[in-house]
């Protein structure tokens, strides 16, 4: 396959230009304390506009997109967007731009450090396949390396004809033998071999599996080299790779029997077992985690007959495995890059973050209480935890990024995410508590308009995609757009939900259009018996599975809603159910957990609001990307169809080149110029 051209989406030039970056992380001079957290507020704080910021304040994508720590900490990637144009960026200690490279609209996945040399930028393409997938399109990932310090920018295996120009998973950035590389997975190439459904374009290059191959990429000259073997065929493998560069650990999972296998070097087996399926439940999940603390044991975790997660740990010399965490809910765990060692998780329950290092978890408490009320996440840092990258968000902050320098005691405030948004126009954010109609207990989160009595207000309905997500008190930039024309919005946190354990999410199986969606208005009903809001002005908006609550809002519900807007949503659960099999290749434990997940299909049309157009008692907005990968468009034509035939009001916008995660601030801005109007025509905020 042809290596993908980068001119399109690079230019590069060696340059010191006037960043965005407020403050030099090294040498600034705040104190890190709660009072100087309170100095560095109020120094952002401007008097309120009487107008609000423009909507695109909100729909832009942030100028400050994300940041990272070289390895010594005196160095910046940023991704951000200045003088108009999104671009990485590379800072020194003096905030000197050591290297510039425009990257566009191109959709950026993430990015890491290799040592103070590279930066590996990951980004994604939707793409075409050819006949003989189990798919047309999907969302293919690639990484492209910048050298920090000068030199050639390359694609991530564009210099190799034998590896297909994508990347398939990431297993670590390692110093081996003194050079930097990286430990990627991807599918290798055969050339003339007539395997014609495995063909991947029109130059007689076949895939060697349908499973993907490790491989070592050396950073400095982009050569990759094979250093693990795929999967078989109906199997699946993940790795991992230590500190030396040395694939220590494999796990293979059977698609056909629902068995797992764990090994350590050599192929000795270290633990092995079966997954749960069938008894209505589903599949369960098993997977790679982390080295232990030492290096010494691996992490796994494995679902239990319930379908509760369960974490392991087990020697790579081999003993029986011993559970890890038995007591604690896990939310995420953290990792060494640099090593792939666990180093600390955050608590379901609690929120709370727990390192194995005491010194670390001591600077963490502190670096917590330094930003009071807001929420404060632990983007980076160096190896030594002496230099810390935090960003923090929530009541008047939008978005800000700090360098933390403990030898020191030394914060800078290094980044603003959207600066035209000054602290007092952002809406107060809080968490409301609820019981649902059967006294389940749970949360929304309620974002209130800047500067409005919050009595019987109009008010915006959002709940969340996944659904297996969550909301959490943070600056949202769809809800704070809202709040900033007038309504409250109240993001519900439903049955099905991550933020309450596992039995939570389990409350939320086979409950699409049904407990799910009475979740939501039971919401409503909360607030609106607190008098915050006017039941009667109530629209209902969403994206994804929230997409699906906003149809199922106003069809297969009646009376609440005076409009609904569904972005990327499902509209027919039969449909969505066909697809998502067939994407799998029809496997058995796919179709078992849609089944868990959707319920009995003969039901599928009782819960689907296409099914249920005619019922539709309040006009509609579909919006839709047409490079959505993960929610076939023809989810939001099949609708569209069905309320022209029941003479529904309704409107249907494209987004051209949008794909499921509103990635591009274009049709990101589309989007939301849209769906305001449409809400201020059917629920005017005034």
């Amino acid at each position: 396959m042809a290596a993908l051209p980068l001119s399109h989406l690079f230019n590069t030039r060696k340059i010191t230009e006037d960043l965005w970056v407020r403050g030099n992380p090294i040498t600034g001079k705040n104190r890190l304390s709660a009072a100087a957290s309170a100095v560095i507020l109020a120094m952002l704080t401007t008097p309120a506009e009487a107008a609000p910021p423009p909507l695109d304040a909100y729909g832009n994508l942030p100028e400050v997109e994300q940041m990272s720590l070289s390895q010594s900490g005196q160095m910046l990637a940023i991704v951000a967007t200045t003088s108009g144009e999104r671009k990485v960026i590379v800072t020194d200690a003096e905030n000197r731009a050591k290297l510039v490279a425009k990257i566009g609209d191109a959709k950026f996945r993430g990015m890491d450090w290799a040592g103070d040399d590279f930066v590996v930028l990951y980004t994604s393409t939707t793409t075409r396949l050819e006949e003989g997938f189990t798919t047309d399109r999907t969302e293919a990932w690639g990484g492209t390396i910048l050298p920090a310090n000068g030199g050639p920018i390359q694609r991530i295996f564009s210099g190799s004809s034998q590896v297909v120009d994508a990347i398939k998973g990431r297993y670590g950035l390692r110093k081996v033998d003194g050079e930097w590389a990286g430990f990627f997975a991807g599918y290798k190439l055969l050339r003339n071999n007539g395997n014609i459904h495995n063909r991947l374009d029109q130059h007689d290059a076949v895939l060697a599996s349908t499973r993907p191959f490790l491989f070592k990429v050396t950073l400095a000259d982009n050569k990759a080299r094979q250093v693990a073997q795929s999967a078989r065929e109906d199997h699946w493998r993940g790795w991992l790779v230590d500190e030396t560069g040395n694939v220590k650990a494999y796990l293979d999972y059977s698609d056909l029997d629902y068995s797992w296998e764990l090994f350590g070097e050599g192929n000795r087996s270290l633990a092995k077992g079966k997954v749960p399926h069938g008894d209505g439940k589903g599949v369960g999940g098993i997977g790679l985690v982390a080295f232990g603390p030492d290096g010494k044991s691996v992490i796994y975790a494995a679902d239990d007959e319930e379908r509760t997660a369960h974490w392991y740990e087990v020697s790579l010399v081999g003993g029986p495995p011993k559970e890890f965490l038995p007591k604690e809910g896990v939310n995420r765990f953290y990792t060494d890059p640099r090593t792939g060692r666990y180093v600390g998780y955050r608590s379901t329950d609690s929120g709370e973050l727990h390192f194995v290092n005491p010194a670390w978890q001591k600077t963490i408490t502190k670096i917590e209480k330094a930003f009071p009320n807001l929420n404060v996440s632990f983007e980076d840092w160096t190896p030594d935890f002496k230099t810390v990258l935090v960003r923090t968000d929530g009541n008047k902050d939008s978005g800000t990024w700090y360098v933390v320098d403990l030898a020191d005691h030394r914060a800078a405030a290094v980044g603003y995410e959207r600066p035209p948004i000054t602290p007092d126009q952002v809406g107060a954010i809080s968490t409301v508590e609820y019981k649902a109609a059967d006294g389940l207990e749970m949360d929304g989160v309620l974002t209130l308009p800047p500067g409005k009595d919050p009595r019987n207000l109009p008010v915006i309905l959002l709940p969340h995609g996944g659904p297996h997500a969550y909301d959490k008190p943070e600056f949202d930039w769809w809800a704070q757009a809202f709040a900033s024309r007038g309504y409250a919005v109240f993001q519900p946190n439903f049955r099905g939900s991550t933020n309450r354990g596992q039995a939570f999410i389990d409350a939320g199986y086979n409950q699409w259009g049904r407990k799910m969606q009475t979740d939501i208005s039971d919401g409503l009903a909360e607030l609106a018996r607190r008098g915050i809001v006017d039941p009667k002005r109530a629209c209902i908006v969403g994206g994804s599975y929230g997409g699906y609550a906003a149809l199922a809002g106003v069809t297969l519900q009646q009376g609440l809603y005076r409009c609904a807007v569904s972005v990327a949503g499902v509209s027919d659960l039969k449909m969505m159910y066909a697809a998502d099999n067939a994407a799998a290749g029809y496997s058995e434990s796919n179709w078992l957990e849609l089944k868990r997940f959707l319920g009995d299909p003969s039901t599928y049309s009782d819960y689907s609001p296409r099914r249920h157009a005619a019922e539709a008692d309040a006009p509609i907005l579909l919006i839709h990307g047409k490079d959505d990968t993960r929610v076939d468009p023809k989810q939001s034509e099949v609708m569209a169809d069905a309320l022209k035939d029941a003479a529904k009001p309704y409107e249907f916008v494209v987004l051209d080149g949008e794909d499921h995660f509103l990635s591009r601030s274009a049709t990101r801005n589309q989007m939301l110029s849209a769906t305001m109007a449409f809400v201020q025509k059917y629920n005017p905020a005034e």
